[in-house]
């Protein structure tokens, strides 16, 4: 296979244009491209004044792939292609009949128990919520009455805190094995549109990802993989240094040298048991802030000009970053468009905030978080798990602002900007459910954030015209932007530093952030976890292809 990068088209070209633009690109005759493949396509909007094309990057076979890359072995753009598929490292023997536990279905877990499923190990998995159809009522039912299920809302159950988020399908990280693509290929496999595989900025939305995450929850179960529900991890078993099992709420205790710690960034209570039993935690650094809500429309037309509006465009977003005079790093975070504001508290008496979009994106509202860095060394030293009850200060005190009712405090930006407190609202409407109560949002985050957030949004506004405009909104507080600690492993065999056979993994443990990365780091867990099986095993594995 061959790739041709930066391949750029009008923005309305007809679909059947782009075999013609490959073919006078590589200098073809039509019968000599076999076949072709979107890999990704994207936009540039940076100029949106001028014209904005599509940029593709496609991989193709042709009839003479040696005459092709030598006539163009001058020319970057064109290379061979390289390759994506998935193998996997190991395949569980009849031998092996000791089963691993992945703790946490959310996307780490989700794809941690597939992987090992997928190879024969016939993984257990213990998940503290409800299932996705059942987990959705309880949600609703705090948005909706202001009624909260602490063990069955936007943090804990099937799907994890991804499911009720813009479902955003991309991420930063270093992927040179490619499992990226084995994540996209399984949630099209389970029912997602095949566009997540090849347009820059992929996402799923929420109602289209309860579907799919069902669909793969099956496929694990018809491997001989198990899913329980409402199965809280309340305690692990140590011997010598090792996991031997694990103990629920119920008092039930499975036996497993081998356990997947996929915890989501809220699992708190599952934190503190870890660090009473020993397992290594530490600090790490996260964000706290708050939820800022525009017309779409204007972002659009701030990010996209004469091009706002435009079908294959859809809803435009942004991502922003302003370093304040007093040191601190303000910028944007999960930047949801057209979507809305929600209540993300898992914890009773506590507020939080996050945001959602679905597949359309076509809700009124833009939102995203504006949040500012913080870290253990200069906000929260001492206890590894001094992040955590910051977090839990914070979301407690935007409880008693917002009326003590799962309502969250809010004020306008212009408000905001010059200490004044909000009592009307003006032209944008702001999404959050239950709803919200207007006033001042000073005293719901630390002097210092405060600060840098009033010093950043003019800054945002000179970026993007009207970001900064008096009736935008803010909702307080987002404070989960990350896990507050980290569950520190050892970068070969991905096992805890201190307790073998313990495997932290995904956003909680601190090793991903977002449904991509998390299930990447799931991947990876998995294979340690199946190469360390077969090796303990005495079972002798081939080097991985």
């Amino acid at each position: 296979m061959i790739r041709l990068n930066e391949l750029a088209l009008p923005l309305d070209h007809p679909p059947e244009a782009l075999r013609p633009a490959i073919v006078a690109r590589l200098k073809l005759a039509d019968a000599d491209l076999v076949s072709f493949t979107v890999f990704k396509r994207s936009y540039d909007a940076r100029k949106k004044n001028s014209e904005i094309k599509f940029v593709y990057i496609v991989d193709l076979e042709v009839s003479d792939q040696a005459a092709v890359l030598e006539r163009f072995a001058e020319d970057h753009h064109v290379r061979p292609a390289p390759d994506t598929a998935y193998y996997p490292v190991a395949k569980a023997p009849a031998s092996v009949t000791e089963r691993p536990v992945v703790i946490g279905f959310g996307p780490c877990g989700l794809f941690a128990a597939l992987i090992l499923a997928q190879m024969g190990f016939k993984p257990i998995v213990l998940e503290r919520g409800k299932d996705v159809r059942r987990r959705t009522k309880d949600t609703w039912a705090l948005w909706r009455k202001h009624e909260l299920s602490p063990e069955s809302n936007v943090q804990f159950g099937e799907g994890g805190a991804g499911l009720f988020s813009d479902g955003k399908l991309y991420s930063q990280i270093k992927d040179p094995k490619f499992y990226g693509r084995k994540v996209m290929h399984e949630f099209v496999r389970a029912g997602a549109p095949e566009e997540i595989l090849f347009v820059s900025k992929p996402h799923i939305g929420t109602f289209r990802l309860t579907g799919v995450v069902a669909k793969m929850r099956e496929e694990i179960i018809a491997l001989g993989g198990e899913i329980r529900f409402e199965s809280k991890v309340a305690d692990v078993t140590l011997n010598d240094g090792r996991v031997t099992g694990v103990t629920l709420a119920s008092g039930e205790q499975i036996d497993s040298r081998y356990v997947v710690m996929a915890l989501g960034h809220s699992a708190r209570d599952t934190f503190r048991m870890l660090h009473r039993n020993g397992v290594y935690v530490e600090a790490k650094p996260f964000a706290v802030g708050f939820r800022i809500e525009h017309p779409q429309s204007l972002i659009d037309t701030a990010r996209l000009g004469k091009y706002a509006g435009h079908p294959e465009l859809g809803a435009a977003d942004y991502k922003l970053v302003h370093h304040a005079k007093n040191g601190r790093a303000v910028y944007s975070f999960c930047m949801c468009p057209g979507g809305t504001v929600v209540a993300a508290t898992s914890e009773p008496g506590r507020v939080v905030t996050n945001g959602m979009s679905q597949y359309s994106r076509n809700e009124r509202n833009a939102n995203s978080g504006i949040v500012v860095g913080i870290s253990p060394e200069q906000d929260f030293p001492g206890s590894p798990l001094a992040g955590v009850e910051l977090q839990e200060q914070l979301e407690s005190k935007a409880y008693e602002l917002g009326g003590k009712d799962y309502c969250a405090p809010a004020q306008l930006v212009g408000d905001f900007i010059r200490s004044t407190p909000s009592t009307a609202l003006g032209e944008v409407e702001p999404s959050y459910q239950p709803g919200i109560k207007l006033g001042d949002l000073a005293p719901s985050l630390p002097a210092y954030a405060i600060e840098a957030i009033r010093e950043a949004l003019p800054a945002f506004g000179k970026q993007i015209r009207g970001f900064d405009r008096d009736d935008a909104i803010l909702t307080g507080i987002e404070t989960r932007t990350s896990s507050p600690i980290r569950i520190k492993r050892d970068n070969a065999t991905l096992q805890s530093i201190n307790t073998r056979g313990l495997y932290p993994a995904g956003e909680g443990a601190g090793y991903a952030g977002g449904i991509l990365s998390a299930g990447v780091d799931g991947i990876k867990v998995a294979e340690a976890l199946a190469l360390a099986m077969l090796a303990d095993a005495g079972v002798e594995t081939e080097a991985p292809a």
